[in-house]
């Protein structure tokens, strides 16, 4: 038997807004951490490996490859998917659910264009990552897991404005993440 989740009524959503712009704009906390190691599989980590080449170690991310880039290898400006932890506990409805998403980091941090733009580093643990210009929207997987109301406000202006998909990323010093760990504007 197939058990229907709960999605949230784009209202719930809008709700939810003031909170999500409440975020930490320059100092934030590394909330969860997941490794997907195969399509559809996640994994919860407490700590994890960020390397220049290989973005998250044990993620797919070089395997996946990318329809972006001319010969279909991983796309370098797309190493990292960073979602916001109060976007990812709105659209989830549950805690356990955050993974669902499909992003590697889920920070408490104001996300938008304006404070985070392109080319922005940010020091999380030992390592450094940079924000990149590709953009982060909602897909066929997000909308079949949190519903049709989900992507259209995740990719509704304001949605697109405060990133509330989530970011793009590119591992720029190599080092270890933990979740707890401080997420900081360089």
């Amino acid at each position: 038997m197939m058990l229907l989740m709960e999605h949230r009524t784009t209202a719930t959503l809008e709700r939810g807004l003031d909170e999500i712009r409440r975020s930490p704009t320059d100092r934030g906390r590394v909330e969860l951490i997941v490794r997907r190691p195969a399509v559809d599989v996640r994994e919860a980590v407490l700590e994890a490996t960020l390397d220049c080449a290989e973005g998250l170690v044990g993620d797919t991310w070089r395997a996946r490859g990318s329809r972006l880039t001319p010969d279909g290898s991983a796309h370098p400006d797309m190493q990292l998917n960073v979602m916001n932890a109060r976007v990812a506990s709105l659209v989830a409805v549950s805690g356990d659910r955050w993974q669902l998403a499909g992003d590697q980091l889920y920070v408490d941090l104001d996300l938008s264009e304006r404070n985070l733009p392109a080319g922005t580093s940010l020091g999380l643990g030992s390592a450094v990552i940079q924000v990149t210009e590709q953009p982060h929207s909602g897909c066929k997987k997000f909308a079949a897991r949190f519903g049709r109301d989900a992507v259209r406000f995740v990719n509704s202006q304001v949605g697109r404005e405060l990133r509330l998909r989530g970011l793009n990323a590119r591992v720029v010093v190599a080092g270890i993440v933990r979740v707890g760990d401080v997420i900081r504007k360089l």
